[in-house]
């Protein structure tokens, strides 16, 4: 079968020398139709996550279920699904008080289900879903309606969750609140689309790329910064001052009540927390290299009351999440085919790898099989 594979040193090749075992008594074989394109693909390839080579790449996808293993009881041959990269164990205390995110099982769970040219190849994110079928744990297969194209619906598995899940589940965001979303990609968009059904009062958007500014409104954001244009720390409290006379008010006064760094840039992050108000929190989704670290000035956390927060997956709780989400698209209420920039095949992958390098594209889907 067709994939694609990493090769390690920041190579990678699309292959018809990829196969995959039996799914085992709690694992499902699934037929892959679609996988978005993440910034987490990259950063497997240029080495900012270290991943043992071989192995199947792609972790944002939805296909049909092709067999399930004996003892599986989630899901059936034939269901359309979202596969959820979080392979938990549903049976720990994390997972039973609703953090399946916190599961110990859930990272670290690198399998070998795969060979490439007949030798052993790992998965990825429990998912691989640039290949043309792969297998997971049953709990990761997200029976959706038949009616949902699944070159939307894949979009939910990472990049929707993640950020509508931070909004949502993390945050708790309430409404009258103010924000900023740094990143407008399919992350920064599902917050910002999550912020205004919320109820935020103020959706500010900051990207690199001028031209993201119309569909960032059009998916609720207020307003826009152009970052590379204007001192965005400047920029953003000129429309959150602390009073019509001063920007800066007293130990920092004025800013926004929450900052969600979508982008994986320390200096951005950095960015976040200078822009809040007092008891404003900066969420940090975006995902930088390992090891990466941000000098933070305690007294102001300290004495008002502001917060960093980290947040793996939007908090998800994927298996009441990914149906809600997909019931809203349904009902008009959450966008997901204006989030689809452009649809690729899978030969066109390096392609597609250029044009989400470049910023092009508010996400870029794979059409697998």
């Amino acid at each position: 079968m067709r994939g694609i594979v990493y090769l390690g040193e920041g190579k990678a090749e699309l292959t018809d020398a990829l196969d995959v075992r039996a799914p085992s008594p709690y694992e499902v074989e699934v037929r892959m139709v679609a996988a978005g394109l993440c910034h987490t693909d990259l950063s497997v390839l240029d080495g900012t996550i270290p991943w043992p080579a071989p192995a199947a790449m792609g972790h944002e996808g939805a296909g049909i279920v092709e067999a399930v293993g004996e003892s599986v009881t989630l899901t059936k041959p034939g269901d359309h699904i979202v596969v959820s990269t979080i392979a938990n164990c549903g049976k720990c205390r994390p997972c039973n008080t609703g953090h399946p995110t916190r599961c110990r099982s859930s990272i670290g769970n690198r399998a070998e289900p795969f060979t490439y040219h007949g030798d052993p190849c790992s998965n990825f994110a429990a998912t691989s879903s640039l290949s043309e079928r792969t297998v997971i744990q049953e709990i990761q297969a997200v029976p959706i309606p038949d009616d949902v194209p699944l070159t939307s619906a894949c979009l939910i598995a990472c990049g929707v969750m993640t950020g509508a899940g931070s909004v949502w589940n993390a945050a708790q965001v309430q409404r009258g609140e103010t924000a900023v979303v740094f990143g407008v990609g399919g992350v920064g968009l599902s917050a910002i689309q999550a912020l205004a059904i919320a109820g935020a009062s103020h959706i500010v958007a900051v990207d690199t790329v001028a031209a993201k500014e119309p569909i960032a409104r059009n998916f609720g954001a207020t307003d826009f910064v152009d970052a590379s244009q204007h001192d965005v720390v400047d920029a953003i409290r000129s429309l959150f001052p602390f009073s019509p006379d001063l920007v800066t008010g007293p130990f920092g006064a004025g800013g926004v009540d929450w900052a969600f760094e979508c982008t994986g840039n320390p200096a951005v992050l950095r960015a976040s927390l200078e822009i809040l108000e007092w008891g404003g929190t900066a969420v940090a989704v975006g995902v930088p290299a390992q090891g990466t670290e941000v000098g933070v000035p305690v007294n102001p956390m300290v004495h008002l009351d502001r917060t960093l927060m980290g947040v793996r997956y939007g908090e998800a709780r994927p298996r009441r999440d990914i149906p809600m989400i997909v019931d809203m698209y349904r009902d008009g209420r959450f966008n997901l085919d204006e989030m689809v920039s452009q649809v690729y095949e899978l030969p066109d992958w390096e392609r597609a790898i250029h044009d989400l390098e470049s910023g092009a594209l508010a996400r870029g889907v794979i059409q697998v099989s």
